[in-house]
């Protein structure tokens, strides 16, 4: 799969990473390469908790119900 990033240069020093296709998806890096990677392995993360949480869904015993706060 292949993912669009934003690479955001920090106010500290180093790059600030976005994931534009998955929500809250982010990182940083010290220089660029540092970011790519770890942007990498954001994306791998996200996607396998994205996975565990169809294996909540999917479990026979589990019960998920939507909660709507109004702010």
């Amino acid at each position: 799969m292949k993912f669009n990033i934003i690479l955001e240069p920090a106010e500290e020093g180093g790059f600030n990473v976005t994931v534009p296709a998955l929500d809250g998806c982010c990182t940083q890096g010290e220089t660029e390469k540092e970011a790519l990677e770890n942007a990498r392995e954001a994306i791998l993360c996200y996607l396998e908790g994205l996975e565990k949480v169809n294996q909540i869904k999917s479990a026979p015993k589990a019960i998920m119900k939507e909660v709507e706060v109004c702010l």
